[in-house]
């Protein structure tokens, strides 16, 4: 398989209304702007941090030299508050924290963890508001952003992105301290509207790079609103977007997603004649023993042969004769119980290769929720056909 997910080791939600609260164990990661009963504007931004070691070893034991995408994927819980085109912006967390084990409104609050104004715990050091990290390429310079009025200093920080000035705006951000520096292009932004799909799925390629090569240390990821839509006074700019965390009790925490094109294929010159050329297909699943560990890696390999094979003379029967499918043939993932695919079909990423044994593509089982079932289904393109094939290929997950 070309696609590959790990899960955090840490996440939580700084929120500026309660400036030293710790939510590391909340089911539910926050970004926000809203009023509260005086009309005061309280913004929420959330972390989330992924291993390093992990990342290493995909990029260069897994991938091994192809080319690659990397995703950070968030699922939405509930979404509020979307009147107009609300963005989200992705940055690189420019300084290190702790996870800490509170819940939102804990009564007595939990100030164990990183919160709005301290990185670590409560009377620890503070959020950094600016500064430079001297990475083994260049020297990076870092920011942030808050309100001396609403929540006061805090609410992590990032490092630069086009020289550091896309991200400030001036009517919130204390002046004077944004530093000119070397240039790295590491955010991100997704755009939503008020009908569109609210879940994250945005490429952070060039954050995780940065990483790779020591730019940049891995602090992991701050998500927040961009400039103009926090501590916005407005009452009509009041959109809230609550996230799934790593602590769910669901199949939806937030994940790092890796793509890569592993395909390969025998199928040119004289191999190509024993193509299907037929919609009219057998198809079964070999080397599916139907229970994984997380650890496994399986190659599945697929069984196709025509349902009506041409009349022919030969000595031996035709459904001893090793076929294919067409080279334009892909396959998905999806979950039993609630029928979402966890891995959708993907012309670059999913499609299927071929070798002499047959056709076969390979799947990570670390990439999957533990515990649920799954199913396979395979797309093929035959003489202009689309054609899908759901037949109760089945397999589980399960905790070592």
């Amino acid at each position: 398989m070309a696609i590959y997910k790990i899960f955090p080791t840490k996440d939580t939600t700084l929120y500026s209304a309660y400036s030293t609260m710790n939510t590391g164990l909340d089911a539910i990661l926050e970004v926000s702007n809203k009023l509260d009963l005086s009309g005061d504007p309280e913004v929420a931004r959330y972390l989330v941090q992924f291993d390093q070691n992990e990342i290493s070893d995909i990029v260069y034991n897994k991938i091994n030299g192809s080319q690659y995408n990397i995703y950070l994927k968030n699922f939405i819980a509930e979404a509020q508050g979307l009147n107009q085109n609300t963005s989200l912006e992705i940055l690189p967390l420019a300084q290190s924290w702790n996870n800490g084990t509170g819940y939102y409104l804990d009564n007595p609050k939990e100030e164990d963890g990183a919160s709005w104004k301290y990185s670590y715990y409560d009377t620890s050091g503070p959020w950094s508001l600016n500064g430079f990290y001297s990475g083994s390429l260049e020297t990076i310079f870092y920011t942030s952003s808050y309100s001396p009025i609403y929540g006061g200093v805090g609410g992590g920080n990032w490092f630069f992105d086009t020289l550091g000035i896309f991200y400030v705006t001036a009517s919130y951000v204390v002046p004077g301290y944004v530093i000119v520096g070397a240039a790295f292009s590491g955010s991100s932004q997704v755009q939503f509207t008020l009908r569109s799909d609210k879940d994250i799925e945005a490429n952070v390629t060039n954050t995780v790079n940065a990483w790779i090569t020591g730019s940049i240390p891995n602090y992991g990821f701050i998500v927040k609103l961009t400039g103009s839509q926090e501590f916005n006074t407005s009452q009509y700019i009041q959109p809230i977007f609550k996230y799934y965390s790593v602590d769910t009790n669901t199949i939806y925490p937030p994940c790092l997603e890796f793509r890569w094109r592993d395909y390969s294929t025998i199928l040119t010159g004289s191999a190509s004649s024993s193509i299907v050329n037929t919609t009219d297909l057998k198809m079964s699943l070999a080397e599916n023993p139907g229970i994984f560990y997380p650890e496994s890696k399986n190659r599945f390999y697929i069984n196709v042969s025509p349902l009506y094979p041409p009349r022919i003379y030969q000595t031996s029967s035709l459904f001893t004769n090793l076929n294919y499918l067409p080279t334009s043939s892909y396959y998905a993932i999806k979950d039993l119980d609630t029928n979402e695919f966890v891995i959708n079909f993907d012309d670059n990423y999913t499609q299927i290769s071929s070798d002499e044994n047959g056709n076969y593509f390979d799947v990570y089982m670390s990439g999957l929720e533990p515990e649920r079932y799954y199913s396979i289904l395979i797309k093929t393109n035959i003489n202009g056909s689309t054609k899908i094939f759901n037949d109760d290929y089945y397999f589980k997950v399960i905790n070592g």
